[in-house]
């Protein structure tokens, strides 16, 4: 038994042997060509032979790096520590690389830039890296896919093979990569691992100092892959770390009761002392109490190059000890550039410690510090624009959020709008006068409730939600935008059509270039208020935008395209300037009116004052229709026709789980959609009838008469708020069970979904997709989950509900942080851009206005908005509901189908007393 020496004075342990199970074949090489929003694959082996001896010759003659940018050596500095670590975030355009970002951003001391796999040339990152100096190491995050594709890792190969002087650390796919770049094969694992953990053990390498090691040690990682190095191919270059510890895996739930505590819940913990491994069998097939153990490898380092990978996710909210793992990369860069010749590292570090003590410098990375000299830098391109290396650096987080930082410009064709906002109170009124079903159907309810909103907190128990919102066509700020994406919007960035009408009829119609979300963000941009105008008020909207964003948006939120047009427009919202507020509290009732500049008008709070009063008289009037109609299992039984039959989800189902198995997704999302012609029918009726039977936080009704539309929706998901606080807050639902018969039997339906390894697995991933989506917008470090994995009872079903915070950062607006996120990554699986990709691929038809979201945009930049599910759209006389759920590794089909027709239950049955 022999040991190698290596690099940092590390050991090499013995290399596992005989990884590769007998059946399994290596996975095939995989290019992507894209043909109508559909993803064809051609598969290719392909041998990297000739690269690895390519590896060998370069780590015995490091002095001659063939094409490297590596200048004449120096004369030798004092040595000196580095300061702050900058590091190169290659993301393999995955929904779990921001949360990365937030890691190193704390870590580090500067947040890394990040820059998708295909955004630039080799060139250029060989500019940045060693021309200009500009970063200390790279991650390479996880991803879709294999990285026997090209198009899945893009540049990452070049840099594995190309950087050997500077620090790498690959995490999943990254990790894949490093091991195939050096001639390892990738292969199918025993089976895919999503969502789950496992119990870690490490040879003590430097990556893992700190960390202990083995079963019952504390050390539990998130696993999310599909695909796994056959460390029987390893080549003597790399050398494995760490390995799973038993076949096993771990529910969260499963790891508390060794108290494990996840970083995501404990800023800092007492360094552990661990056990250091010990090799009596280095192979893969160990043996755990006599019977044979599958141990999959889950880290590995090249034995002279700073380059190292782990299999699993250090940045999951359930990982423990993650940001151990990279608070130790970060010191072995440190260590590795003191151990360099230092006048290297010092011109990196003067130059960039200069421009970080004047914000905003203009030279940012244009120039590098050489003695007395500055040294300007070439122009490069960046998806095909030329571009300085400073441009590039100071517009990294615009690129990848999508959208320009438009906080402050304010757009000169439409000019700034000074608004004023009036309102009254109205102590305990609510109880008096009916509650709010009573208010909204007198005050709102005549001429069949035409152009009226409603955001409805008909369920307002344990806190869940406090106020609901209503009014209808209003003052003279009021219209209504419609938005529908032109008939060339299949593909990402093409414009659409939007009509606005204003209070007195009037409409305009305007050709949108740049898209919906673009203009919601320019409208409420040139909105100016004085915020002693709503000093006293207890809730966030005070008038602006109130209505829905349709599924198909996502094209403009970094999506590739729509397989399926929308029937109903893609947006569709009213400008509300009078409302009417209750507080589910207090009782109180507040109402509001917006006007522009200063006016002494108060008319409309005079009339809806003496209709509130009016109301006393007439509150003890029956409210409640009792219908005694049979109860429908299935909305077939209620009359609807799916648009797929069972045998075909099934399938759908089934297709998922080979997408899943071949590692291009992790969860994915899928629905369906049902369908019932109903003809003439009282919409605001159904709507009451669903609230009374269904009570949900984040209900609505919104009525587009002009679109014959209307939206009766019971939804118990909150999707994305903003609050004056600049606190963001998302709440998505992962697990679903139907409500029990007895006591006894709901307690136990009820653990069982708190317990369910698989519902577990499904609302984890999604956190760690919401927490990417937020890390996106928020200021580092302030990305945090307070509940997770909390179990709430509703009429019908109990949810698992998580959530996620996290404080905007300054420089983003409203809009911003919904296009950043949208749409729910409850609605779409993980990662998210390749989940909607190969779900446009399944779904027959458009999603529509399921899937998206309803709520409001307050013109002081606060906004709340749900997830469209449990919803009945009535459109043209057809009412249409949406289900579906998240297809998972443990999924069963047959189980997805019943779990998808649970929740179609209650609007169905809705429809059908009807």
């Amino acid at each position: 038994m022999g040991f190698t020496l290596c690099s940092s004075s590390e050991l090499s342990y013995p290399s596992l042997e005989g990884l590769r199970n007998a059946q399994a074949n290596p996975v095939a090489s995989k290019s992507f060509t894209r043909a109508g929003g559909y993803i064809k694959k051609h598969y290719f082996l392909s041998s990297y032979s000739d690269a690895r001896k390519l590896v060998i010759s370069r780590h015995l003659f490091p002095g001659h790096l063939e094409g490297s940018f590596m200048g004449k050596k120096r004369q030798v500095e004092p040595r000196k520590k580095l300061e702050f670590v900058r590091t190169l975030l290659i993301d393999n355009y995955d929904s779990y690389t921001y949360n990365i970002h937030q890691e190193l951003s704390v870590i580090n001391g500067v947040p890394p830039v990040v820059v998708r796999n295909d955004e630039l040339t080799w060139k250029d990152i060989c500019c940045l890296l060693y021309e200009d100096g500009a970063f200390n190491n790279i991650v390479i995050s996880p991803g879709p896919g294999s990285p026997t594709c090209p198009a899945d890792i893009g540049v990452c190969r070049q840099l594995l093979l190309e950087c050997w002087d500077v620090p790498i650390l690959g995490v999943c796919l990254g990790h894949q990569a490093l091991g195939y770049a050096h001639g390892a094969q990738i292969i199918h694992a025993y089976e895919p691992i999503h969502g789950r953990l496992s119990e870690i053990e490490h040879n003590g390498c430097n990556l893992f100092a700190n960390i202990p090691s083995g079963r019952n040690s504390r050390f539990k990682v998130v696993r999310y892959h599909s695909l796994v190095i056959d460390a029987e191919s390893l080549p003597e270059e790399l050398i494995p770390i760490a390995w799973t510890a038993s076949d096993d895996t771990l529910s969260f739930l499963e790891t508390q009761k060794f108290d494990a505590i996840p970083d995501a819940y404990e800023s800092e913990r007492q360094k552990a002392n661990f056990d250091s491994f010990s090799a009596k069998n280095g192979s893969y097939w160990g043996h755990v109490n006599g019977t044979k153990s599958r141990k999959v490898v889950m880290g590995i380092r090249h034995a002279t190059w700073p380059h190292y990978g782990v299999q699993f996710h250090p940045e999951s909210v359930a990982t423990t000890y993650g940001r151990q793992i990279f608070k130790n990369f970060r010191e072995i860069t440190k260590d590795y550039w003191l151990q360099m010749s230092s006048s290297f590292c010092s011109d990196r570090n003067i130059h960039y410690t200069a421009s970080m003590q004047v914000p905003h410098a203009t030279g940012l990375f244009g120039a590098v510090h050489r003695g007395r000299q500055s040294v300007k830098k070439a122009d490069f391109r960046v998806n095909g624009e030329a571009c300085s290396s400073g441009q590039f650096m100071r517009g990294a987080n615009q690129r990848n959020l999508g959208f320009l930082d438009m906080v402050n410009i304010l757009p000169p064709s439409l000019g700034a709008k000074f608004l004023r906002l009036k309102w009254r109170k109205f102590g305990h009124l609510a109880s008096e006068v009916g509650g709010a079903r009573n208010i909204f159907t007198e005050l709102f309810g005549k001429n069949k409730a035409e152009n009226t909103f409603w955001l409805d907190s008909s369920s307002t128990e344990k806190g869940r939600a406090r106020f609901s919102f209503m009014g209808g066509k209003g003052g003279d700020l009021w219209k209504q935008l419609t938005f529908r994406l032109s008939e060339q919007s299949d593909t990402a960035g093409e414009r659409g059509h939007l009509l606005i009408e204003d209070t007195k009829g009037f409409t305009c119609s305007k050709i949108l270039e740049e898209g919906f979300f673009e203009y919601l963000n320019k409208e409420l941009l040139s909105l100016c208020h004085e915020e002693k105008d709503y000093e006293g008020l207890p809730f966030d909207f005070y008038g602006g935008f109130i209505g829905y964003i349709g599924y198909n948006l996502k094209v403009e939120c970094g999506a590739a395209s729509n397989a399926h047009k929308s029937t109903t427009p893609d947006a569709c919202f009213f400008f509300a300037d009078n409302l009417v507020v209750i507080d589910h509290h207090t009782n109180d009732v507040y109402v509001l009116s917006l006007q522009e500049g200063n006016t002494t008008k108060t008319q409309w709070l005079d009339d809806t004052e003496k209709k509130l009063v009016s109301l006393k008289g007439s509150a003890t009037r029956q409210l409640h229709e009792r219908i005694s109609k049979p109860v429908a299992n299935s909305p077939h039984e209620a009359g609807f026709l799916s648009e797929k039959s069972q045998k075909q989800y099934v399938s759908d189902v089934e297709k998922c789980l080979e997408y899943i198995k071949d590692g291009e997704s992790y969860e994915l999302c899928l629905t369906t959609q049902f369908r019932n012609f109903i003809g003439e029918v009282d919409p605001l009726r159904l709507y009451l009838h669903l609230r009374e039977k269904n009570p949900a936080p984040y209900a609505s009704w919104l009525n587009f008469s002009k679109e014959n539309l209307c939206i009766c929706s019971s939804s118990p998901e909150r999707f994305l708020r903003l609050d004056r606080n600049g606190i963001l807050e998302a709440k998505p639902i992962k697990g679903t069970i139907a409500r029990g018969t007895t006591p006894e039997e709901d307690e136990r339906l009820k653990l069982q979904l708190q317990y369910s390894e698989k519902d577990q697995a499904e609302n984890l991933m999604i956190v760690d997709l919401l927490r990417n989506d937020l890390g996106r917008v928020c200021e580092p470090g302030t990305v945090h989950v307070p509940h997770l994995m909390e179990v709430e009872s509703y009429a019908t079903v109990h949810t698992m509900v998580s959530t996620i915070r996290g404080k905007k950062q300054s420089n983003v607006s409203a809009v911003e942080c919904v296009k950043a996120a949208f749409p729910g990554g409850s609605m779409t699986g993980a990662p998210k851009l390749r989940s909607m990709e190969l779900l446009d691929s399944i779904e027959s038809c458009s999603r529509g206005i399921y899937s998206g979201s309803i709520g409001f945009f307050s013109y002081n930049q606060t906004f709340d908005l749900n997830i469209v599910i449990r919803t009945v759209v009535i459109h043209e006389n057809e009412a249409t509901i949406g289900a579906g759920g998240a297809i998972v590794a443990l999924s069963d089909p047959e189980k997805e189908y019943e779990e998808m027709v649970l929740k179609t239950r209650a609007p169905a049955n809705a429809v059908m007393e009807f």
